[in-house]
């Protein structure tokens, strides 16, 4: 399905990125605008701000709801900028649009979720508002596009994405990994919907949002969302990841801004190598295939299991060492074997049948 989409129109839409920034929680009133006011007075055009916290575990702080809605007015009101928060129920959208919010995010908890999408879709029939629809927890991109999708069959063209990682058990330097590969798919699937990189979020600690904002553009990406609370060592939720807004204003003064627009002849012969690689990797491949087909006749005709462990783990080690000492990131390699090796048990598996 192709989405139908129109202009954010955003007071910045002329700009690249358009930032959305705000503290992660609207705490109370006076942290509210005092942090709006700074930002206002460094030129931002959109605030942001949670005002229903979704907590991982009970005993957090989950936000106070409709009252901060009344300080997003006030925002509003006394600094010109557009207002907007995170909505995941249609009790929520409800009250937003009361309370004259204009732009509106959905978390990835509820993006997740198709019967939660599909009741802020029908809560937000016959409503024009710009909503930004944040990645799933896990990895899915087909679920981050059909609640796309869902949105926009509700009617709203003002529509895009936002990235903000994907969690992992595993110890990591990110809090979500950012797994680019999956918003660069997106793009190429849907050239024209807005892609907004949500820095905090992705990295989970202050001193990443720099380098993650420039990462986000240099891949082309639209727009930013950051979290920036006038005081963030006493911010009541996701302190680590917060910024002032001198800091803010600071990271994005430094952001290079790449010529999307620029012309490619300069690495068209680059290119042209590239495509030979791809073409002689294609070739191995396709030899390496071969001769797991010959080896999987082997074990067939001698009554052996496909799946040999041993030998699947020897490959990923020495593949995942022999990665490092040529520059490349052993979990890369590792990864790229394991997609090969399942397709080499599948050959195998089909002569096996046979």
């Amino acid at each position: 399905m192709e989405l139908e989409l129109s202009p954010l129109n955003l007071p910045s839409d002329n700009e690249r990125p358009f930032v959305i920034a705000g503290p992660c929680s609207a705490e109370t009133e006076e942290q509210v605008m005092t942090t709006a006011k700074q930002l206002a007075m460094k030129g931002c055009h959109n605030f942001r701000a949670g005002v229903w916290k979704p907590r991982t575990k009970p005993g957090g702080f989950e936000g106070h709801g409709e009252p901060a809605l009344v300080w997003l007015e006030q925002v509003k009101k006394e600094t010109k900028m557009l207002v907007s928060t995170e909505v995941a129920t249609p009790e929520h959208v409800e009250l937003c649009l009361k309370h004259g919010v204009d732009i509106l995010w959905i978390g990835a908890r509820t993006s997740a979720n198709p019967f939660a999408m599909q009741a802020i879709a029908d809560s937000l029939k016959g409503v024009d508002i710009p909503v930004f629809v944040k990645n799933p927890v896990n990895p899915d991109l087909e679920l981050w596009i059909g609640a796309l999708e869902r949105i926009n069959q509700a009617g709203i063209k003002r529509l895009g994405a936002i990235h903000r990682g994907f969690s992992s058990y595993e110890q990591k330097i990110y809090r979500n990994a950012p797994m680019w590969q999956i918003p660069i798919e997106l793009r190429r699937r849907i050239p024209e919907l807005p892609i907004i990189s949500d820095p905090s979020h992705i990295g989970g600690r202050r001193e990443l949002v720099a380098p993650l904002c420039q990462q986000a553009m240099d891949l082309g990406f639209d727009g930013l969302i950051v979290e920036s609370h006038c005081d963030p060592d006493k911010a009541w939720s996701d302190a680590k990841q917060q910024v002032t807004p001198d800091v803010l204003d600071y990271i994005l003064s430094l952001l290079v801004i790449r010529d999307e627009k620029t012309t490619t002849e300069g690495i068209t012969q680059l290119r042209k190598q590239i495509d030979e690689l791809d073409n002689q990797l294609m070739d191995l491949l396709a030899k390496r295939m071969r001769v797991c087909r010959e080896i999987g006749q082997y074990k067939k005709e001698h009554n052996m299991t496909v799946l040999q462990a041993n030998r699947y783990n020897e490959i990923l080690n020495k593949r995942g060492a022999q990665g490092s000492l040529c520059g490349m990131d052993p979990e890369f390699v590792a990864h790229v074997f394991e997609n090969i090796h399942e397709e080499s048990v599948r050959q195998q598996i089909e002569i096996i049948n046979k």
